[in-house]
C-alpha cells in the first residue's frame, strides 16, 4: 500500500504579497515584563557573582545587555533552570563598528 500525500488547499497560495506600508511600520515594542533581564539589573557588590532571581517569562530566552556606557562591547545572556537552580551564560563580544 503506497501513501498518497493529501493535496494543499488552493487558498494556503492565494497570499498577496508584502507591500511597502507594512515596511513602514515599526516594529512592535517589547513587552514590559522581557525589559527586566539580569544584564540590566544594578550589580549586587555584597553577593560576588550572583544575579538576582529571574523572572519565570524571561527563561530561555535570549538577551542583550543594555547600557549606553559600553559601545565596543555587546553582552548576550541565556537564563534556564536547572531543577530548583537558575543558570545564566552571558556572551561578551567586541561590537563591529560600521564602515570597518
Amino acid at each position: 500500500m503506497e501513501f498518497e500525500a493529501p493535496s494543499s488547499p488552493d487558498a494556503s497560495y492565494s497570499n498577496s504579497f508584502p507591500g511597502n506600508e507594512d515596511e513602514a511600520r515599526e516594529p512592535p515594542t517589547v513587552p514590559p515584563h522581557l525589559q527586566h533581564t539580569p544584564l540590566n539589573s544594578p550589580v549586587n557588590v555584597e553577593a560576588s557573582g550572583s544575579l538576582p532571581l529571574p523572572q519565570n517569562v524571561i527563561l530561555n530566552h535570549l538577551y542583550i545587555g543594555n547600557t549606553e556606557n559600553t559601545r565596543s562591547m555587546v553582552a548576550l545572556g541565556l537564563t534556564h533552570r536547572f531543577r530548583s537552580k537558575f543558570v545564566t551564560v552571558v556572551l561578551y563580544k567586541p561590537a563591529r563598528r560600521r564602515g570597518t
